[in-house]
């Protein structure tokens, strides 16, 4: 459980469900981490969970739709800790539940700006840190397993999440022999607050939302986690450019 130890961490989204466990995770795992969300209340809350442990952290108010703010977000992280070892690109946003002929093209910006630009903006700033260093380092971008497969009524979101992970392949490619490794997760319906609230258990879309996993239940944020840290630690030092899914056994049906 030290893996991490003396590391620095980046996670996006911290604020709350899967960026909050992950960030979590790190900091169980050794890492100084840098929680970054627009939720200041939220990655607040993340940093004080994380310091209550005897953990070092510190929150940055992101929006990561702003180039220029998600570089300061980087250089913020390396003048407070001295380097960035790890990175996992979480804020993302979920959109009208339309089929794509009826979307909004403002609702359609808003979510390819936060899900697909939001992770390029990112990702630019610690690929551009990473390659500085005499280390480098581990970018994991979140994606999902609605990157891989299409979902009626949830366009926008799909096709950033497809987005996301042609975009983890290049830099991946791009960045084999610079010390730097690009993954993805790719988690299936995770039970986070955001969907607790919108499926309660036992509802009728929920059940149908399990039934869509061969082991008939939504995923963890712990469970999403654990395999971001995996893709970070050096356990996984020939993997990069995987899309890794996180998805009971969601596509092989």
């Amino acid at each position: 459980m030290v893996a991490f130890e003396d590391a620095v961490a980046l996670v996006t989204g911290g604020g709350s469900g899967i960026g909050e466990r992950t960030a979590l995770a790190f900091a169980d795992r050794g890492a100084q981490v840098v929680v970054a969300d627009l939720d200041v209340e939220g990655g607040e809350a993340t940093v004080e969970t994380i310091e209550e442990d005897g953990e070092n952290a510190i929150f940055v108010e992101t929006d990561v739709t702003d180039a220029d703010v998600a570089e300061a977000m980087v250089e913020t992280a390396v003048d407070e800790f001295g380097r960035l070892d790890y990175a996992f690109n979480n804020a993302g946003v979920g959109g009208e539940q339309v089929p794509l002929a009826d979307y909004d093209p403002d609702e359609w910006r808003a979510v390819i700006d936060v899900n697909l630009t939001g992770v390029f903006n990112c990702l630019r700033a610690e690929v551009t840190q990473m390659r500085d260093q005499d280390k480098g380092g581990v970018v994991v971008n979140n994606s999902s397993v609605l990157g891989k497969v299409g979902f009626e009524t949830s366009g926008a979101y799909v096709t950033a999440k497809h987005g996301v992970l042609g975009m983890t392949k290049t830099a991946a490619l791009e960045n084999a022999e610079t010390g730097v490794r690009v993954n993805a997760v790719c988690p299936g319906f995770i039970a986070t607050p955001l969907l607790e609230d919108s499926m309660p258990e036992g509802s009728e879309a929920r059940q149908h939302i399990e039934q869509r996993h061969a082991m008939n239940r939504l995923g963890t944020p712990e469970e999403v986690a654990d395999a971001v840290c995996w893709l970070c630690n050096d356990e996984a030092s020939f993997v990069t450019g995987e899309a890794l899914g996180v998805e009971g056994g969601y596509l092989s049906q």
